[in-house]
């Protein structure tokens, strides 16, 4: 089975279990989902999901996150993982919006932003603007490779792969469904293949099914 053949089948199943996913971090404007996801790195979305609402109680727009000092910000955020570098970003991040003119679906404004790489400008366009985007991190990077949509060696050549892989109107509920399948079928540890309900048949012989 080619690649073509695969993601069609792939993209069928995925379909068929999450035909309309919800972004799974809680927000209610482009500023508080830009701030959830950047706090989402190396952290669980549930921790982020518990950790907002006092933050956002405090400073849900840059102007009352400015008006925080690093220290009342880290303190707020203290559960989440690489707390004091997030801290520190977030304050930066809110005078560079406050001078820049708020959160703008612009692609080289939002990755100048302190804290913001590429993925996190992604999915802040897929989510937000409904503008096509394919945001990978590492589980949707582990997940192409155990499939065989992808021999890429980082996340951003995965991201051209898995664009080529799906039409450009799917990129923004696939890359959802993809994180949504890993969490409940495809996990990285304990995987069975053979009840997964893609590498039971996926077949990918070179990556190995029970190694990514």
């Amino acid at each position: 089975m080619n690649i073509t053949e695969k993601s069609k089948k792939i993209g069928k199943i995925l379909d068929k279990l999450y035909p309309d996913p919800e972004p799974p971090l809680n927000h209610s404007d482009p500023y508080t989902l830009l701030v959830a996801v950047m706090l989402s790195a190396q952290t669980t979305d549930k921790k982020v999901n518990e950790v907002t609402p006092k933050l956002f109680q405090h400073a849900n727009t840059p102007e009352l996150m400015n008006a925080l000092d690093t220290d009342s910000i880290q303190n707020i955020i203290k559960e989440i993982g690489l707390a004091p570098t997030k801290a520190r970003n977030l304050k930066k991040m809110a005078k560079q919006l406050i001078e820049g003119g708020g959160v703008k679906p612009d692609w080289d404004y939002l990755e100048s932003l302190a804290g913001v790489g590429h993925k996190t400008a992604s999915v802040l366009m897929a989510q937000w603007y409904n503008i096509p985007a394919f945001p990978v991190d590492t589980h949707i990077h582990r997940l192409a490779a155990r499939w065989g949509l992808s021999e890429a060696k980082n996340v951003k050549m995965t991201e051209e792969d898995l664009k080529k892989a799906w039409p450009k109107k799917t990129w923004n509920k696939r890359h959802l469904q993809i994180i949504f399948f890993g969490r409940e079928h495809c996990p990285a540890r304990n995987h069975n293949p053979q009840k997964c309900p893609i590498c039971c048949w996926v077949g990918n012989k070179k990556k190995g099914n029970t190694k990514i």
